[in-house]
């Protein structure tokens, strides 16, 4: 359902040093500011995967009604790498596609930020432009619409692929994408591709919180050189440290479990908690886990989890456990750029209070321009697909 998402940046005056006054100034001079050293460049290397036509990329798309025609120009595919920085703070090699509309005036850029990916889902990568990859239709042809597409794999896939992959880790989900980002402008402006100041922000699901944190980080960090033009962020688990609380709280099955072990894994790697298994799980699942972490689980949380910690949740009483869930907490900031929440109101993997939390905590830091868009009924996969047409509606706008 994924692979549906399309549509889906010091006056001083003289001073005196005699007894004799100087005559006023009526324009003193300025002292102009020290000169700001450009960032380090981030890009590695591409290399060409392939030049697609718009009839190419329509074909990809006749199961959705009218979207093919949207396709005016042909684009072109690269694989970009990059340099970026792992959890520990260390460089690391990261990769991702860059989608490139044969165009003959300057472009806007997207930055899309991909769903969850399994770890015997590699080749859905980016880099890897497959036809199972989001990127492959419905994006393809958001780039022949006229927008230079910057796609992150995120560091443990494609040429990072040797690295676990920080599920959930808003830090360096943001830091992976931007440097993408950054690399894609620097590949652009290498290769003459005329792109003008416009950045847009879009995801779902992973890469939709991936998305929230890369606007968080960019207006914070790259205010002057990637401004954020608008964003729009679908079904992301914004609130991370409530999301934890509503599942030790569930008594209904929870689909999504299995992948919530992965977070905990990567926050107990990431954050150096060092917790034994036994500590989250009950048995027989801490030694399956320990043994396979992709191992199957139930779908209830109380015989999945281990009372002592379902209880740190639920009151706060493991301080080390509690920062890292509001470490990853990137609802509660006041963005400066347009930003539209998209989620479906019966999301039952991720719930929609994520974004009706992030709504009303922006709006009460005064953020006027945070629109939310529930989209009415839809589940965390039935409301993909409308996520992006709207996404694409939005962005359009500016």
């Amino acid at each position: 359902m994924l692979a549906l998402l399309w549509l889906t940046m010091l006056g001083v005056a003289p001073g005196c040093n005699s007894s004799s006054p100087e005559p006023a100034v009526a324009n003193p001079p300025t002292v102009p500011p020290p000169p700001v050293a450009p960032p380090a460049p981030v890009l590695v290397g591409s290399s060409l995967i392939g030049e697609y036509t718009p009839a190419q990329l329509a074909a990809r798309v006749s199961d959705i009604p009218l979207v093919g025609t949207l396709a005016r120009y042909s684009v072109r595919v690269y694989r970009l790498t990059y340099t970026t920085q792992n959890t520990d703070g260390h460089p690391v090699t990261a990769s991702g596609a860059v989608l490139v509309p044969v165009a003959p005036a300057a472009v806007p850029v997207i930055s899309y930020q991909h769903g969850t990916l399994q770890p015997d889902e590699e080749t859905r990568a980016p880099s890897y432009y497959s036809s199972r990859s989001e990127i492959w239709s419905a994006v393809s042809v958001l780039a022949a619409t006229g927008y230079v597409v910057s796609a992150p794999d995120y560091i443990g896939y494609g040429a990072s692929r040797a690295l676990p992959h920080p599920y959930e880790h808003g830090a360096s989900l943001a830091s992976a994408s931007a440097d993408m980002l950054r690399a894609t402008r620097e590949f652009c402006a290498q290769q003459k591709i005329s792109v003008n100041q416009k950045n847009f922000l879009l995801g779902y699901s992973e890469g939709g919180y991936a998305t929230l944190a890369l606007h968080k980080l960019l207006e914070e960090k790259y205010a002057a050189t990637l401004p954020v033009t608008a964003s729009a962020p679908g079904a992301g688990a914004y609130h991370k440290s409530a999301f934890a609380r509503y599942i030790m709280r569930s008594t209904e099955p929870l689909n999504f479990l299995s992948t919530y072990v992965w977070v905990l894994r990567t926050y107990d790697r990431v954050y150096q908690l060092n917790r034994p298994f036994g500590y989250y799980y009950q048995e027989p699942y801490a030694t399956r886990l320990q043994a396979d972490p992709f191992s199957p689980v139930p779908q209830q949380a109380a015989q999945l989890f281990a009372p002592t910690f379902r209880q740190a949740v639920l009151t706060d009483s493991d301080p080390a456990l509690t920062a890292t869930l509001t470490a990853n907490d990137v609802y509660d900031w006041q963005p400066k750029a347009p930003l539209a929440l998209f989620h479906g109101t019966a999301d039952d993997y991720v719930p929609f209070f994520n974004s009706q939390d992030a709504y009303n905590a922006m709006r009460a830091r005064g953020a006027a321009n945070v629109e939310l868009r529930p989209i009415q009924g839809g589940t965390h996969f039935s409301a993909a697909p409308v996520y992006t047409l709207q996404a694409y509606a939005f962005i359009s706008q500016f």
